[in-house]
């Protein structure tokens, strides 16, 4: 057995064994750099062998900037308007906000319908439309998607369908109409009115959901049942306004009279009935 004196000799020649050649390695490598460092270069780069440093553009636009000539101060203007022209028009271009007409943007409004001719009015309708203008409320038999509704100014209208790209607020105009009439006078069209003698707007209220529906499917011969969900959604409206234009309204947007006798070689024009 070892004493405890004999161990710890032991263990300390290890230790020293151990951390020598580090150091000798450290110490070595360290005369070899310091030799090579102070030792006789035998290669040497000469001036001449040493290619210029490629000019950078930088350094190119300097050196042509202090070559080229001055500009005359007419030139050194105009530069500077063009300059300030160009940014002037960056910005206003790109800070321009949206047109808006009465706070409406102007692509929320609808194309203008193009007509290519102007509208013609009978004598005869002429004499009573004034009648039929003033004698308020009218009602409409307005269509939308071949389907008449039968409406007049206040009447919520549910649509059997959801309307799509449009919302809460919206604003339309319904310009298909067969029959437009009041408590005495109704006009009738043939097979529809003229939309430029009338008036008939919706604003969209929301959307409204029927109840749950939950129906039951089976094959024959089969005991698998299969339950199907449905709820539809539907598009609420209301009627805004239902308006007969003037007959001084229709002249001035370039209507014409026309008379009674010329419709029997043209094709059958509306005409106001009185009721009795």
């Amino acid at each position: 057995m070892l004493g405890r004196s004999a161990l710890r000799a032991l263990f300390s020649a290890e230790r020293a064994t151990a951390t020598n050649p580090l150091f000798s390695s450290y110490t070595s490598r360290a005369c070899l750099h310091q030799a090579s460092s102070n030792g006789p270069q035998k290669f040497h780069a000469t001036p001449s062998d040493i290619p210029p440093p490629p000019a950078t553009p930088a350094s190119a636009f300097a050196t042509a900037s202090d070559t080229a000539a001055p500009l005359p101060p007419s030139e050194q203007n105009q530069t500077t308007i063009a300059s300030s022209e160009s940014e002037t028009t960056t910005t206003s271009t790109s800070t321009s906000p949206e047109l808006l007409i009465n706070g409406i943007p102007r692509t929320k409004f609808p194309v203008p319908p193009i007509f290519t001719s102007k509208l013609q009015i009978t004598q005869s309708l002429a004499d009573k439309l004034p009648y039929l203008h003033s004698q308020r409320p009218h009602y409409i038999s307005a269509h939308l998607h071949d389907r008449p509704y039968l409406l007049t100014e206040g009447d919520h209208l549910r649509l059997p369908f959801l309307m799509p790209k449009v919302k809460s607020g919206d604003v339309l105009r319904f310009n298909r109409a067969s029959v437009i009439g009041s408590r005495e006078f109704t006009l009738k069209g043939t097979p529809y009115i003229d939309e430029r003698m009338f008036e008939c707007r919706m604003r969209v209220l929301g959307v409204e959901s029927e109840p749950l529906r939950i129906k039951e499917k089976t094959k024959r011969r089969q005991r698998h049942t299969r339950h199907v969900k449905s709820k539809h959604r539907y598009t609420v409206m209301r009627v805004m306004d239902v308006k007969v234009k003037s007959l001084e309204q229709l002249l001035e947007e370039g209507a014409e009279i026309i008379q009674d006798d010329s419709i029997a070689a043209a094709v059958d024009k509306d005409a106001i009935e009185t009721k009795s």
